[in-house]
């Protein structure tokens, strides 16, 4: 890819934007099955990757762990729901079981980090990224290794004994380091989004500091994305609208979600009133929502009780930098607990 891009979004695709289960071998074989119009996306996830795009400078790279053999019939369920990407990677577990790399099947680490520093040091760096993943695996660990590697706040000797910890191959442990001394170093990592698929609790990401926000849905990343200043009120209404249309989504249900951010304090109350004041602007223009949805004027008015009712209640702080993060025991902790996910039945990673 020729020239610096303006903001590099980069998504997981599954328990991200796909709804996949791997939690047993009928899952596996069921995921392994479907067809592209089988897969089914998160509400509001598709409406939030098309907004993303729409700006020129804006590249969608997608890194999953589902294996390689998979990639005609994933690339066919993106065409399907309108998705223009830049980049899309998947893991070749068939070479690893050839090989006989079995710790390879299962870690992400390894395979992840240089998999974004290599795309990172081909495209020339970029301006802004925002990287999007899930509460399954070890997502959040990654993403936060690669923006404190960008930012130069993680050292190589320390990468060093992260990779050791991470169980990698030699040669991808080599592979890594070697990306790491050329990545472009900037502090380009603006924001990290971890879909809550598996309901963690909110306060385990609290160690990740402010950059990293975990949510429950596509709205909330939307309203997170308009604080940040890459979707205007127009396109957080366009992914309301979508999640709107699915069974799983009522008004109310946004406005909890927006209510959520604001007591958790990932969302300032100021912006959360000046995006009810511009949904009303579009409903006073003569917007229309599409039929069966509801009026602009009753999602502005939803949006703005949600502010009233907190009144002068205190938020919740966060730090304003990005703490320092004892990466090894982080790794530590996620093998061991996906060692004890296993011994409670089968799991397959897909990352």
């Amino acid at each position: 890819m020729d020239g610096q891009a303006k903001h590099v979004f980069r998504w997981d695709l599954d328990k991200t934007y796909l709804r996949t289960e791997f939690d047993s071998f009928k899952d596996l074989w069921k995921s392994a099955l479907e067809t592209a119009s089988d897969k089914k996306a998160y509400p509001g996830a598709t409406a939030l990757l098309r907004a993303l795009k729409q700006e020129a400078g804006h590249k969608i790279c997608i890194v999953s762990g589902s294996p390689s053999q998979m990639k005609r019939v994933l690339s066919a369920k993106l065409t399907l729901d309108g998705i223009d990407y830049d980049e899309f990677v998947l893991k070749n577990n068939v070479k690893n079981l050839i090989r006989g790399r079995f710790r390879a099947l299962r870690a992400q680490i390894p395979y992840k980090l240089p998999v974004l520093l290599k795309s990172h040091v081909g495209m020339g760096g970029a301006e802004a990224q925002t990287l999007f993943g899930d509460d399954a695996e070890a997502d959040a660990i990654i993403y936060s290794m690669y923006g404190d590697l960008l930012a130069g706040t993680l050292e190589l000797d320390e990468l060093a004994r992260i990779l050791q910890a991470a169980r990698a191959y030699d040669d991808d442990a080599a592979r890594t380091m070697f990306l790491a001394e050329r990545a472009l170093k900037d502090h380009s990592v603006k924001r990290i989004l971890i879909h809550l698929d598996m309901r963690s609790p909110t306060a385990t990401f609290a160690q990740f500091g402010r950059r990293l926000v975990p949510i429950y849905n596509y709205f909330q990343a939307a309203l997170i994305l308009y604080e940040d200043h890459v979707l205007t009120a127009r396109q957080v209404l366009f992914v309301a609208l979508d999640m709107l249309s699915s069974p799983e989504y009522e008004l109310t249900t946004l406005a909890n979600s927006l209510q959520d951010l604001m007591l958790r304090g990932r969302l300032d109350r100021d912006i959360a009133t000046q995006l009810s004041g511009e949904v009303q602007d579009a409903a006073d223009a003569g917007a229309l929502a599409e039929r069966g949805l509801p009026p602009f004027e009753q999602i502005a008015e939803a949006f703005r009780e949600r502010v009233r009712h907190l009144g002068d209640a205190p938020a919740q702080e966060w730090p304003d930098e990005n703490p320092r993060l004892d990466y090894v025991s982080l790794v530590d902790s996620e093998h061991s607990n996906r060692r004890k996910r296993r011994k409670g039945g089968f799991r397959f990673t897909s990352g």
